[in-house]
């Protein structure tokens, strides 16, 4: 039996408290099919590493006996009645342990498919994982859901044991078949498993000590796999994430309130609140002593609950995330999720829930189900709706702007979950491919400036001009012809006496905009400038027609705000296949092969307009009649 490396018996309390907390801690999650035995290999693993409270061990044995059953090492964990009467874990314990190494809280999650919420609250709090198969069943369904789910929730210490090797004799070809096709599993979704151990809970193989019974296995014990395992990384060297929880007023400060979830900061730092963009610099520290008084520490780091007062009085609340200005979250209204859902009732397409980021809450809509995934065999189907269990690629849409991480940058703040009602319904993690971050385009820097006022109305120069002046917004795929519109619409107005001029993608790149790539930031900012040069062209009494793929509904609005009830949204319409069947400058082709990275359409997002002044489809309609039904539309909208 392994013992613990501190006898607490032989040295004085506080050397004992100070032992204990100088230990690493490591948070184990343990998974796995029901009845795979999960239950039992923890409460073996109690008891061969010494690390059962006095009597436990006892007290069950005593219990089996007067129930005339046999001895369940399970019920060491399963301390619920109703877990003992059905046989399952049906909620997510926490119980610690000890071994030479280290400190651990066990995490033992419910492996029957009705509780895999509580699954995922257990993973969302573990830096590793433990998961446990059948043997005799092998690899099932929920085995590969469960290697999925902890991929989704960012875990990538796993170790495997295959568990119940007693009830196939020891046998090694049984186990080497389970390894490897669960190594292949895990490995396909980036999941690159430790170890896979074979064991007997029951029986006490390869537990702590080496097992008899398989020479043949040379690997480590389930205790010195745990032991490999590595805390997760101190988030107190990563940017800081300072979720504000609620403001204090005491006396005359402003107490700011919140957890640091990465970084650090000090006294003087200027921080940014994000999504709206306010900045101060901290006054002071507050902090709450182990003695219960206040403190004024000149820093803060990481896992720290803590106050900040600042030096100027601006309006912040509760949901807001601090950070240091130059590394600041994201600010979008848009995002793509790799979801899964557990609500009562399907996600669908234009529902809107509640999602909370940290502190903050929002509602947000679904706007687009890309693809279910099917976690047996990882492929990918369409799906006008996500059903309980599910996982699946979501875009979701947000009023509001919403301070964010993508979940590869910053794992802690990268998740979010939804809320439909008052049910927690699904949780996810954030990317961010295809869209911008819109902080830039929403943050003015300029100051000291005034508007000048013009002398001229725009009713004398729709008088003079013979026509209102305004915003022709064509948007659409590469190659449903909007340039092609664009320059023989411009052509029929010039011939009626009407001031229009075209302002396209490629022109306005070689000049205004050729400082810009196709990131999708640098395209955001493409958009956001000729909205803004579109605009003034409608305030000097010309019809700007603008011809820009405009993916993003956010860009669009923005162009929109920039021109206010001037502005006219045109779609050009046409599917994907017939745009590519075109391809008149052979992007597509390209964007296929891999050769132009975030093309529209193909690798990166086409956001179609929610309700268009005017939908132009030009794969049901020849060039004549598109142009047509421009003609028409200006002559309508823009006559004095």
């Amino acid at each position: 039996m392994t013992k613990t490396s501190v006898n607490l018996a032989a040295v004085n309390t506080d050397d004992a408290a100070l032992a204990q907390r100088v230990r690493d801690l490591l948070r184990i999650v343990i998974v796995g099919h029901v009845d795979h035995g999960k239950s039992t290999l923890v409460g073996r693993l109690f008891h061969d590493t010494g690390s059962l409270p006095e009597g436990k061990y006892e007290a069950i044995q005593a219990m089996c006996e007067r129930r005339g059953m046999p001895f369940e090492w399970a019920f060491l964990m399963d301390a619920m009645q109703a877990e003992r009467d059905q046989g399952i874990t049906i909620d997510t314990s926490q119980i610690w342990f000890k071994t030479d190494q280290r400190d651990y809280t066990i995490i033992d999650a419910p492996g029957h498919k009705e509780f895999l919420k509580n699954m995922i609250t257990g993973a969302a709090q573990s830096d590793a994982a433990l998961l446990i198969i059948d043997a005799a069943e092998g690899v099932r369904e929920q085995s590969r859901r469960h290697g999925y789910l902890l991929h989704l929730m960012g875990i990538r210490q796993v170790a495997v044991a295959v568990n119940k090797m007693d009830m196939v004799d020891y046998e090694q070809e049984q186990f080497n078949l389970i390894e490897e096709e669960y190594r292949d599993y895990l490995t396909s979704i980036g999941v690159t498993p430790t170890f896979v151990i074979p064991v007997s809970a029951r029986e006490g193989d390869n537990i702590a000590e080496q097992s008899t019974n398989m020479a043949w296995y040379k690997g480590p014990t389930v205790v010195k796999a745990l032991d490999s395992f590595l805390p997760s990384a101190p988030t107190v060297d990563q940017a800081l994430r300072f979720p504000i929880q609620d403001v204090y007023k005491f006396d005359t400060r402003r107490i700011i309130a919140g957890r640091l979830e990465a970084g650090s900061l000090n006294v003087g730092d200027t921080l940014v609140f994000s999504p709206s963009n306010k900045r101060a610099k901290v006054a002071s520290i507050e902090g709450w002593s182990s003695k219960g008084e206040f403190e004024n520490p000149q820093t803060a780091q990481a896992g720290e609950s803590i106050g900040v007062t600042l030096d100027e009085q601006i309006f912040v609340e509760r949901g807001d995330m601090a950070s240091h200005v130059e590394e600041a979250p994201i600010e979008t209204d848009v995002f793509r999720a790799r979801l899964f859902w557990l609500g009562k009732e399907p996600l669908t397409v234009g529902k809107t829930y509640k999602i909370k980021l940290n502190t903050f809450e929002a509602r947000v809509q679904v706007q687009e189900i890309e693809r279910i995934i099917d976690t047996t065999d990882l492929s990918a189907t369409d799906a006008g709706q996500v059903e309980r269990n599910q996982v699946a690629e979501i875009v979701l849409r947000s009023k509001r702007m919403l301070a964010l991480d993508s979940f590869v940058d910053s794992p802690r703040t990268g998740r979010f979950v939804l809320i439909d009602g008052y049910d927690i319904s699904g949780g996810g993690i954030i990317s961010m491919e295809g869209y911008a971050d819109q902080r830039d385009l929403i943050t003015q820097k300029s100051t000291n400036i005034t508007k000048v006022e013009h002398g001229i109305t725009l009713d004398a120069r729709a008088v003079r001009n013979g026509h209102k002046g305004g915003v022709l917004w064509l948007t659409g795929l590469s190659g449903a012809g909007k340039s092609t519109l664009a320059v023989e619409l411009e052509k029929r107005l010039f011939e009626k006496g009407m001031n229009a001029f075209v302002l396209d993608g490629d022109n306005v790149r070689h000049g205004l905009n050729a400082n810009l790539g196709f990131s999708p930031e640098d395209r955001a900012e493409n958009i956001r400038r000729v909205g803004e040069v579109s605009a003034l062209f409608a305030q000097s009494g010309a019809i700007a027609i603008t011809s820009f793929i405009s993916p993003y509904r956010s860009d669009r609005d923005r162009a929109r705000e920039a021109a206010g009830e001037h502005f006219h949204e045109v779609y050009v319409a046409a599917d994907l296949e017939t745009c590519e069947e075109r391809d008149p400058k052979g992007l597509y082709k390209k964007a296929r092969t891999g050769e132009i990275k975030e093309f529209t359409g193909v690798s990166a997002p086409y956001e179609a307009p929610d309700a268009p002044q005017l939908t132009v489809d030009t794969s049901t309609c020849d060039i004549e009649d598109c142009v047509q039904q421009l003609v028409d539309y200006v002559e309508a909208k823009f006559g004095v």
